[in-house]
């Protein structure tokens, strides 16, 4: 299983920080379950969350890209799941890259949360729902708190490295 290995689950506490999801529209079960593990994380680090929903996964990183304008972090969710064609490869490789891209070019960290399956029953498995293994919406709010408060740290550390913060 893919969470062997995850590190413990540390979350902070009234850290203020601004944080929007961003989440594609496709598999409302899976979706469902991976937006309320994220937004319950954000909730426990006292953070302030919005939720704008994306039309897919491929437009995910354009969503991400404008909301990061206005948010400390960025949660990136969707599940592409394999079918009989290359357009899996395609979405997630084209998703993965745009994301880096957003994250690099803005400043913003960008928790990912893209599923990327083989069956539907990987992404329940992995979706925070009752009888999944896994919350991966929570451990990617998780990722993009940790990230924007290791980054604050260090902007705190060299005032004038200008890390920049995409705002």
């Amino acid at each position: 299983m893919s969470g062997a290995g995850a590190p413990t689950d540390v979350v902070p506490t009234d850290t203020g920080l601004a944080v929007t999801i961003v989440a594609a529209r496709w598999h409302d079960t899976v979706m469902d379950g991976l937006i309320a593990g994220a937004v319950e994380l954000c909730e426990q680090a006292g953070a302030k969350v919005s939720v704008l929903r994306a039309a897919g996964a491929f437009e995910v990183p354009l969503v991400a890209a404008n909301a990061a304008r206005g948010a400390d972090a960025v949660v990136a969710l969707a599940v592409v799941i394999r079918g009989g064609t290359p357009h899996f490869d395609y979405v997630c490789s084209s998703v993965t890259d745009g994301l880096t891209q957003v994250a690099l070019s803005t400043g913003v960290p960008i928790g990912f949360g893209v599923l990327t399956c083989d069956t539907e029953q990987q992404a329940l498995d992995r979706a925070g729902l009752e009888g999944s293994t896994e919350n991966k919406g929570r451990e990617s709010a998780l990722a993009a708190i940790d990230t924007a408060l290791t980054l604050a740290k260090l902007q705190a550390s060299a005032p004038g490295r200008g890390l920049g913060f995409g705002r």
